[in-house]
């Protein structure tokens, strides 16, 4: 039995990566450029006016964006939301900033967290390496005072 051949990679279009879609998206709408907060329900707006794109690449595209700090500090303080033409559509809610200041907050304790446990580990790795040195050298002492009878 032969199975059949798999079909050629350079002939099927592969979708772009998030990041991919996430540069264009910046390099073609300003809103996305200058980090603006965006409308609610964008991803159809983004679509209609590019529908060759890739529909999960895209929600991860933007999952990317507004999940990034800069966009998390400029919802913090936001009071209007944009279309991808830069125009006011909406309010953003007092639930919505207060959201990205719980989510900013969290984030940063998180980082602490993990810059002291990083500073605690390298303490702990450096005592090891001076009480290793210190093993090291003793043992050399004992070796040297026994060699010498």
């Amino acid at each position: 039995m032969n199975s059949p051949l798999p079909e050629d990679s350079a002939a099927t279009p592969q979708a772009p990566s998030a990041r991919a879609v996430l540069k264009q998206l910046q390099e073609r709408f300003a809103v996305f450029r200058d980090c603006q907060p965006l409308a609610i329900g964008i991803d159809k707006q983004v679509l209609a006016a590019q529908p060759d794109l890739d529909r999960k690449a895209l929600r991860t595209a933007l999952r990317m964006h507004v999940g990034s700090l800069r966009y998390m500090k400029v919802m913090e303080k936001a009071t209007q939301r944009f279309d991808l033409e830069g125009k006011a559509v909406a309010e953003v809610s007092e639930e919505h900033r207060a959201h990205a200041t719980e989510t900013l907050k969290e984030r940063f304790r998180k980082q602490a967290e993990e810059k002291r446990a990083k500073a605690a580990a390298e303490r702990e790795a450096q005592a090891e390496a001076q009480a290793e040195a210190r093993r090291t050298e003793k043992l050399q002492q004992l070796a040297a005072r026994f060699s010498k009878r």
